[in-house]
């Protein structure tokens, strides 16, 4: 949120922290930084323009590992539900394979959430409908849901320089490798943040918006409004739900309240944790976080492999089980796709090709086992609670004496490959 200067008492004491700012920029001795993790592509428009260079949309994600959310237009690996279904047993179709199960209203609008990374070429449609191509090749039909869909992309032409592209006038945005020699409009952050589940470390997206150095953090002091840049910000500390204490890299210390970006109303603190993958930070459970400018900005565009076909062993409780190719939640079909769960008010998204294992543990949790050995026990999601689907099996043939599909209340393990 950005907020209007306004008028106000102590206008003077105010420019002349800004103007101090300005002067002590921390930016110019910063050491030369690896850009390939930036979003880089060609924006082509109906009329015919192109547009290449590095990509921002509106102003929130900008690389690699960031998230395009939409919603999917498709039933979740299921083809049609019944209409006016409830959560009572309903027979539905999977490949030809009739399934029962206690199927919820809310599973009729998944959601599709893959990183940039994994991303061919994204196609609007017209209104909210999307194709987006994954580099296996798979084209998904979707809808909005979020504003990612109809957002302003921004490209940094490289004989242009800024080119703000509106959704409804773009054809076609293919991604691309990032070239060396290209030139951001800052550096990427990071930071370590201090929460009640203890300490993330890594790439920081404040607000879910400020990423870059010279991304702005708003906020009121008692001298007035301030917008300071992210590159000139030491750490910014919790002080109780309204406010923050911001210190700058000169030592000086402010009182921040007033938007979004310094109390309660803050869209989350997300961190790309190379543990975990990107975790979420709700404000009830951030303490602090130490800033400084990224030597790196994250891995480059063909870093992220072709995603390929989850495979698992999956075990019931009555100890049948089956290896093949499976439906996760029915919905959930390839290795790029994330798993989603909450521990200690953390928020994980966590990409299936780090997964190794994942055990339910009674009807509101699961203990997910990632290839790294760091164990997680992940709640509150659809993924890793009663209100998950369970688990089909998507080879054309049947096994005599294994399941087709295990319902998540019959399965004790699901060993991912």
């Amino acid at each position: 949120m950005r907020l209007r200067i306004a008028g106000f008492a102590g206008f003077a004491t105010a420019a002349a922290i800004a103007a101090g700012l300005a002067l002590a920029s921390p930016l110019t001795a910063a050491p030369a930084a690896s850009h390939q993790g930036f979003l880089y592509g060609t924006v082509e428009t109906k009329s015919g323009g192109r547009y290449t260079g590095l990509l921002r949309w509106g102003k929130e994600e900008a690389f690699w590992d960031d998230l395009f959310n939409a919603s999917k237009r498709d039933q979740p690996a299921t083809g049609k539900l019944p209409r006016g279904y409830r959560r009572e047993a309903q027979k539905i179709e999977v490949f030809g394979l009739e399934i029962t199960g206690p199927w919820e209203r809310g599973w009729a609008t998944r959601q599709f959430v893959a990183r940039f990374g994994d991303i061919v070429e994204i196609r609007p449609r017209g209104g909210d409908r999307v194709d987006v191509e994954m580099k296996g090749g798979q084209v998904h039909e979707l809808d909005g849901g979020s504003n990612d869909v109809g957002a302003t992309v921004r490209v940094l032409d490289a004989t242009l320089g800024e080119v703000k592209v509106e959704w409804e006038r773009i054809r076609s945005i293919r991604f691309a490798a990032t070239p060396a020699d290209v030139r951001p409009q800052g550096q990427r952050l990071r930071a370590v943040v201090q929460t009640a589940a203890g300490e993330f470390r890594g790439h920081l997206q404040w607000d879910s918006e400020e990423a870059l150095t010279g991304d702005l953090l708003d906020g009121e002091t008692d001298d007035g409004d301030l917008s300071i840049e992210m590159g000139r910000i030491r750490s910014i500390e919790r002080d109780g739900r309204s406010a923050s204490r911001v210190t700058l890299v000169d030592g000086r210390v402010l009182e921040m309240s007033g938007s979004n970006d310094v109390d309660s109303s803050i869209r989350g603190v997300l961190v790309a944790d190379e543990r975990f993958g990107r975790v979420e930070i709700p404000w009830d459970a951030f303490r602090r976080a130490e800033i400084e400018a990224a030597p790196d900005s994250g891995r480059g565009y063909d870093d992220y492999p072709a995603g390929r076909p989850l495979e698992a062993k999956v075990t019931a409780a009555d100890g049948r089980s089956r290896s093949g190719r499976i439906a996760f939640d029915l919905d959930e079909t390839a290795s790029w796709e994330l798993l989603n769960g909450v521990g200690d008010d953390v928020e994980y998204s966590i990409v299936f090709a780090d997964v190794k294992s994942i055990r339910p543990l009674g009807r509101k949790r699961a203990e997910v086992e990632l290839r790294n050995g760091q164990k997680l026990t992940l709640e509150g999601q659809t993924d890793v609670s009663e209100s998950n689907a369970g688990v089909a099996f998507l080879g054309p043939e049947k096994v005599e004496g294994a399941p087709d599909y295990l319902p998540w209340d019959e399965i004790t393990a699901i060993e991912l490959r």
